[in-house]
């Protein structure tokens, strides 16, 4: 391993691969250090008996020819290795509420039809909700793919508001309220705290192309970890990353677990933030800087369950489907023992185009870390019968919603495994688990990629925001500071 690089990166999710891709691409001498033995972040997946399952990446957006995330994709040369099969365009996310199901339709006027239908009297109250999101994205010069070097109007009310308040600002139809924001698991909503633009983003996002990655989420990383090398970069699994060591005016680079230094003149982390900050024991981090970041509030974990079938049981689901228990959607963070799950998230994973049975399903729920919380400093596979009986009352439980939604299914599933918060936080280094890393809030001011030492940037999922489209714009954001805006969005756009 050499002793010194242009770049170094801690961390090789999503973000890390990212800048890592952009950095060797554009001629800089890069090193990404990751303390796992496999890469990837929440772009991990792993196998169950032959079959493939996701841990972070379920389903994406944008994905149409000329689309924000599909020129992502052709910028980072990923179609040559990653492939996408679309969701159903009728009804690509179901929400299930109050014993009626509703349809997320793809395109804005297919998605006001399909609803409408379920609401005709809404019909203009849905036009106005879609006008709306149309604004939100066309004032993110990324979003609408417009120059981001260009002034933009992104309005501070879009930080202000929160999604509940926004979509009651169209209807006051409860119910419709409530289907409107039945996706909020993809971005952990919290009522009156999640910022409205979290929401439209990626509401618009799915609306525009909803797609599932064939194979798995890991293809992403993997495709950019064979770029980064053409490109004469390095990766390192099985490298904790202990210190970032500075100077008086900036980061020198950074030490490893086992006392090597590497240095760098500059460096990116792509790990939590609280962790970041942790690393550095210096004065140019401020230690109100430092009790903000500590007391930043995370956001949910979740409990999944994860579903091997019989072979050519199950017919492939080509939608996802969102169910909610109660009389309302959110409020599912303060569950009881008793009413748990009160909602949840199912899909089935895509192995193959145009794939007639599915090979594995997912349920995802909300769980908090304080369930977890005493197992803390155990290992995998290692955590004790206490633990494993903890698991398999989740997991009944669980089964016995699912069979409820779904009759039949429970015949037809050959074998089934757990995550826990625990298991979230132990293979991608999140805190207490948290889903999406830190919560947005309206309340609160969000992590920004620079920070007080001029050579450290941060990106992941906690700035900017979460998702694919929110990682991978955090991280071209961040290699601006290198390249210059122009020069940067020239690139990605003549792709």
């Amino acid at each position: 391993m050499p002793s010194n690089y242009d770049i170094a990166i801690i961390g090789s999710g999503l973000g890390g691969l990212t800048c890592g891709y952009i950095l060797s691409k554009n001629g800089y001498k890069v090193a990404i250090f990751e303390q796992g033995a496999q890469f990837g972040g929440c772009l991990q997946t792993f196998k169950r008996r032959g079959v493939k399952f996701e841990t972070g990446v379920h389903y994406i957006g944008s994905m149409g020819e000329g689309q924000t995330l599909n020129r992502f994709f052709h910028y980072l040369s990923l179609f040559s290795d990653v492939k996408v099969s679309p969701l159903d365009p009728k009804g690509f996310d179901i929400v299930s509420f109050k014993g009626e199901q509703y349809r997320y339709a793809s395109g804005y006027d297919n998605f006001v039809d399909t609803l409408a239908q379920k609401f005709p009297s809404e019909r203009n109250n849905l036009k106005r909700y879609v006008t709306a999101m149309k604004e939100v994205v066309q004032s993110s010069p990324f979003h609408s793919i417009a120059n981001p070097a260009e002034p933009f109007q992104f309005s501070s009310s879009f930080a202000a508001t929160s999604v509940n308040d926004f979509i009651a600002s169209f209807t006051s139809d409860n119910t419709l309220q409530n289907v409107l924001a039945g996706m909020l698991p993809l971005y952990a909503g919290v009522k009156d705290k999640t910022p409205m633009f979290v929401h439209v983003f990626i509401n618009d996002s799915n609306i525009s192309y909803p797609c599932r990655i064939i194979g798995g989420s890991d293809k992403i990383a993997e495709s950019l970890i064979r770029s980064i090398r053409s490109y004469g970069g390095e990766l390192f699994a099985s490298n904790k990353v202990s210190k970032i060591v500075c100077d008086n005016t900036k980061a020198t680079g950074i030490e490893l677990e086992d006392g090597t230094y590497i240095s760098a003149d500059y460096i990116f982390s792509d790990t939590h933030p609280e962790v970041t900050i942790d690393m550095i024991d210096s004065n140019l981090i401020r230690p109100a800087y430092r009790n903000r970041i500590r007391q930043m509030e995370q956001t949910i974990s979740n409990f999944t369950l994860y579903l091997k079938f019989k072979k050519n049981s199950v017919p492939y689901m080509n939608h996802n489907f969102y169910n909610y228990n109660g009389d309302q959607i959110w409020d599912g963070e303060k569950y009881t023992e008793q009413d748990w799950p009160r909602g949840y998230l199912y899909m089935h994973l895509c192995p193959e185009e145009e794939s007639q049975y599915a090979q594995a399903g997912e349920f995802l729920t909300i769980m908090r870390f304080e369930e977890v919380a005493q197992w803390v400093g155990t290992k995998v596979e290692r955590r004790g019968e206490a633990y494993k009986e903890f698991k398999q009352r989740k997991a009944e439980k669980a089964l016995a919603q699912l069979e409820r939604d779904f009759p039949g299914t429970l015949a037809n599933v050959e074998a089934y495994y757990t995550s826990t918060p625990l298991t979230y936080s132990d293979y991608t280094g999140t805190k207490n688990g948290a889903a999406y890393g830190v919560m947005r809030d309206i309340n609160a001011s969000r992590i920004a990629h620079r920070t007080r030492i001029p050579n450290l940037l941060m990106v992941g999922q906690s700035t900017n925001s979460h998702g694919i489209m929110g990682v991978m714009i955090g991280s071209i954001s961040a290699c601006f500071e290198l390249l210059g805006r122009d020069f940067l969005w020239k690139q990605i756009t003549n792709y």
